[in-house]
């Protein structure tokens, strides 16, 4: 069972689709189509030179655009491949001054790459005309780059291609439409095939490769339905929103870094933010992924404006794509925005996550800025959960989770103490029975919600430890202590799961699901015991005889399994190999964004990342601390009292646990912060705690613009 909205049919839901309302859309399409064709000729692509086809070269302002440039940024009708970094684009010029080639061309001169690389593009260009579209797998340089050659085919051969270029969109799309495709086929693979079943069908007879698209994607779009809101300040204090407001654009700084979409990886933009800014700490991997998720915002997206912690400027829909601006004077990371001022207000608490250029805004929060209620104690943000409401989207987080436990049956959420494990598991619990507007509702609201759902026969906790068996979960012989005779009486006794397993069993259209906290804390095997295989989804309903009773015995197909575990307990590979294949395994880690907000001098989320960056170095990732050690009432502490009480009797203990006694392990974690006398991290006063740890950990770039 799936908490996916059901989807209408494909075929009568065509039926309703207006096409005529897109023909100021394809009419701009068929226009960017022209220009590629009018500066790009497929005749001139034999002698097309470097210069004109690398992201990445020195170009002077006004200079007609590089070709891989014109197709990510210049022609959005015709289709986005924008987001992710310029390896999309095969070769491209890094700011480092090298080339970066995809692997069939490394070790090649940029010139002789190119040449590879051209005549590659030639030959696909040339086979699609000869409705050769085998020969294209021949070609294995353009494998790197599928989304940017199936743009190019679909271009330059509207006839043979639609405007759809994702690999996993165009999968999704062939089996909404009763296709198959084969594992690891690339992009202009899956996009023949779609065509192929489009024709096949009278609904789309007379439609064009873009109105199919604008369809597809209208009522079944692949992608996840919930992105996250960011909070971006236009400057210090607010100081560009005229400017911002004005030009309809976001912008932001750290200019020195460069173009972001020569960047593949957060890792890649860390190391260059730290040789630009030197720091002590490492902390600069947050801000490094704040930085590709602006660049990877997408249209529709939504933004707010700030001016400090409690006003907003403006809220704002993303209208285009990144775009790198060196002729802009300062902020040259640019994505265009149509701003809305009418939601310009004072908020009537601080936020203390605003402090900094970036940061996430909870969709319940947005939805009450944007409701004009953003008030404290509203009617909306003071409603239960009701039924008489629309859908409500779910966290990414959310989705992971009921996505495994649709592929797999079970899943073990696992991962460092205090990264919201159990947290999450309720979540995926108030999805699946119908709560999931209170994933976005107040703490109250949502403790309310579990509590209901506990207490219903549709989701059972159960927490294992070292002397939980079988006769606990399964089945045994237990004391009866309703017996009145002598002596002991012994009665066969339902455990949890067998208990749980009737329920399901009873009512097989709804989803039953078992929460096992800590479930490496148990004998995973003895526990199980002949269960084990009946775990897999295509062994749910066939019966065994339990070895206790003798009895037969099966597990619906309706039964869903969640455990959580610490990593810094006992690793997945402690794990019984058996029970191991047999569950998803997703990885619930420190977020930094959850710790978003200061204390005095102190930022959150850089000394959050810096301390956990050395404990992964000189430990560990498993050993890593988790975000709730620095939350109060699931907000970012924001007291000097707070952060001492989380610092001196959460995080200290621990990592002296981890340490076991060794007192340089603890000093290499802590640095300055622990006594060298002692050898024991140093007691300071709340109102010191602050500065002395913004001394250790946090020096360095500057992210403040709030």
């Amino acid at each position: 069972m799936t908490v996916v909205m059901k989807q209408a049919n494909p075929w009568e839901t065509a039926a309703t689709f207006d096409r005529t309302a897109l023909a100021e859309v394809e009419a701009a399409a068929e226009d960017e189509r022209k220009q590629v064709l009018a500066q790009f000729p497929l005749e001139e692509w034999a002698t097309l030179p470097l210069s004109r086809y690398a992201l990445g070269q020195p170009t002077s302002s006004g200079s007609a655009p590089t070709y891989c440039r014109l197709m990510e940024f210049g022609t959005p009708h015709l289709g986005s491949i924008k987001g992710g970094s310029a390896a999309k684009h095969i070769m491209y010029h890094h700011r480092s001054g090298e080339w970066r080639l995809a692997a069939p061309l490394r070790g090649m001169e940029p010139e002789s790459a190119w040449t590879t690389l051209r005549e590659q593009f030639v030959r696909a260009f040339e086979a699609v005309a000869a409705e050769d579209f085998d020969a294209l797998d021949d070609l294995d340089a353009l494998r790197f780059g599928p989304t940017l050659v199936t743009k190019s085919l679909a271009t330059y051969f509207p006839q043979h291609f639609l405007p759809i270029y994702a690999g996993e969109h165009l999968r999704n799309f062939v089996v909404l439409l009763g296709g198959s495709v084969q594992s690891g086929a690339p992009a202009w693979h899956s996009n023949r095939r779609l065509l192929e079943l489009v024709r096949e069908r009278e609904e789309f007879d007379g439609w064009t490769g873009h109105q199919v698209m604008h369809f597809l994607y209208e009522y079944f779009d692949p992608r996840p339905r919930q992105r996250a809101i960011w909070k971006i300040a236009p400057g210090e204090r607010g100081r560009l929103w005229d400017e911002f407001r004005d030009g309809e654009t976001v912008r932001v700084g750290w200019d020195e870094v460069g173009d972001l979409g020569q960047y593949q990886s957060d890792t890649e933009l860390k190391k260059a933010l730290d040789e630009q800014w030197p720091r002590t700490s490492g902390g600069s991997l947050t801000l490094a992924r704040r930085l590709l998720a602006f660049r990877d915002l997408e249209a529709g997206d939504r933004i707010v404006a700030n001016r400090g912690t409690d006003e907003i400027l403006a809220t704002g829909t993303v209208s285009g794509s990144y775009r790198y601006d060196n002729d802009l004077p300062e902020y040259q990371h640019l994505v265009p925005v149509t701003w809305d001022d009418s939601h310009a207000q004072k908020l009537p608490k601080p936020q203390h996550g605003w402090r900094s250029t970036f940061a996430k805004v909870d969709p319940s929060l947005f939805a009450r800025i944007t409701n004009g209620s953003a008030g404290l104690g509203s009617p909306e943000t003071n409603r239960s959960p009701d039924t008489d409401r629309a859908p409500a989207t779910l966290p990414e987080d959310v989705e992971a989770v009921l996505e495994a436990l649709n592929r797999k049956g079970q899943v073990i959420l696992h991962g460092p103490p205090g990264t919201g494990k159990t947290r999450l598991a309720l979540g995926a619990a108030l999805a699946l029975t119908g709560y999931a507007d209170a994933l976005a509702g107040t703490p109250d609201q949502r403790a309310a919600a579990q509590r209901e759902i506990l207490q219903s026969r549709r989701v059972h906790m159960v927490t294992f430890h070292p002397s939980y068996g079988y006769e606990d979960f399964i089945e045994g012989f237990k004391p009866d202590l309703s017996a009145t005779g002598p002596g002991l009486t012994l009665a066969l006794t339902d455990g949890v799961f067998h208990s749980l397993c009737a329920k399901a069993d009873a009512h097989p259209d709804e989803t039953v699901l078992l929460i096992i906290d800590e479930i490496n804390r148990g004998d995973l095997p003895r526990i199980f015991g002949e269960l084990v295989t009946l775990l897999e989804l295509d062994k749910r309903g066939m019966p065994i005889d339990l070895s206790v009773s003798g009895r037969s015995f099966s597990v619906p197909p309706n039964i869903r399994i969640i455990g959580t575990m610490n990593t810094a307990d006992r690793s997945i590979s402690h794990l019984d190999a058996a029970v191991r294949r047999r569950f998803a395994f997703l990885p619930v880690g420190p977020d930094p964004e959850a710790v978003s907000g200061a204390v005095g001098p102190l930022d959150l989320a850089q000394f959050f990342e810096a301390l956990n960056t050395r404990i992964s170095q000189h430990l560990d990732g498993d050993h890593q601390i988790g975000h709730a050690y620095l939350l109060r009432d699931d907000e970012p502490i924001a007291t000097e009292d707070d952060l001492a009480a989380a610092f001196h009797h959460d995080v200290i203990p621990l990592l002296e646990d981890y340490c076991l006694g060794q007192a340089d392990l603890l000093h290499r974690i802590l640095g300055g912060l622990v006594d060298a006398d002692t050898g024991r991290a140093a007691l300071m006063s709340p109102q010191d705690l602050p500065n002395a740890l913004a001394t250790e950990f946090t020096t360095g770039v500057p992210d403040t613009d709030a």
